[in-house]
């Protein structure tokens, strides 16, 4: 009986799969995967990784001789700058150590405690003046004193920490002078005049404007601070500006302060700051203001 012609197509196809078989390589050959299974990503990676050509992933090179030298020389001049840099710093500590100290000393006020009432009572300007700024005084002294001790030993820890003291206390004691003189008894106000009522005009339209601004923005300070009327030095433009705590006004040249610190206004006014910045404006010292503004021009 002759085979069906789908026996004979079986057996060829028996006859293939036995001649691949035959041809096919070994079972330890590699298998080529084209969609590494989602559940073994890692073994995959490693796999791919152990039979890359070793021309593809070179051994890390060992540094030559004069890649050794250059390295060698590298560090001994980093080491050597650093050494001229502390030493440096070092003699210039000693050499500020060795410097007289010019102390801080509380300013004379040019009008008496009681001058500026009813806006500012004089206890409230005798406790401000004699016990607030010379606090100031004190405080800035007594850190300086400290900072040229830490300088001449090198003590960099205390150095940083004698910092924040002396940033206070000097911004509380540069903050006051200008306070001071910025205030006048009632009988001697007069309004801006000349170059320094001109430029208010042009930059906020009228000194009423400017007063509504920097009395806003002075009153909304949070805690303690200041309110502040400066001069920009490269645009010569005057703007407002706040401040917290005892920090100067660091942008631009301070012309008039409003100290908003409760030790300035507490005692008389409590808890109702509004009331005294209104009544700062009734006690300002126009003419020192146009002089600060025509020496900064």
């Amino acid at each position: 009986k002759k085979p069906s012609s789908f026996s004979r197509r079986r057996e060829q196809a028996s006859e293939t799969c036995l001649t691949l078989k035959s041809n096919s390589p070994p079972s330890s050959a590699r298998p080529v995967r084209f969609r590494p299974s989602q559940q073994e990503p890692a073994a995959f990676l490693e796999e791919e990784a152990s039979s890359s050509d070793p021309e593809d992933n070179p051994p890390p090179q060992q540094p030559t001789m004069a890649t050794s030298s250059l390295l060698t020389a590298g560090r001994s001049a980093c080491k050597s700058l650093l050494q001229q840099t502390q030493k440096s710093f070092l003699s210039s500590s000693a050499a500020a150590a060795s410097a007289p100290l010019v102390a801080a000393k509380l300013p004379d006020l040019p009008y008496d405690y009681a001058a500026l009432e009813p806006a500012i009572s004089g206890e409230i300007m005798e406790l401000h003046h004699s016990k607030h700024h010379q606090a100031y005084v004190n405080g800035i002294n007594a850190a300086s004193e400290q900072m040229l001790d830490a300088q001449a030993k090198g003590d960099f820890a205390a150095m940083s920490k004698l910092t924040k003291a002396i940033n206070f206390n000097a911004g509380g004691h540069l903050n006051h002078s200008i306070f001071w003189t910025n205030l006048c008894p009632k009988r001697d106000y007069r309004p801006p005049e000349g170059k320094l009522l001109a430029k208010i005009n042009e930059n906020f339209g009228s000194l009423d404007n400017l007063q509504k601004q920097l009395s806003a923005m002075t009153v909304g300070v949070q805690g303690s601070g200041w309110g502040w009327l400066g001069l920009d030095r490269d645009t010569k433009q005057l703007f407002v500006q706040t401040m917290p705590n005892q920090d100067p006004l660091s942008c631009g040249v301070p012309l008039l302060g409003i100290d908003i610190w409760e030790h300035a206004y507490y005692l008389q006014y409590k808890n109702v700051r509004p009331d005294y910045v209104k009544a700062i404006w009734e006690i300002v010292n126009w003419k020192n203001i146009e002089e600060r503004y025509e020496a900064a021009l």
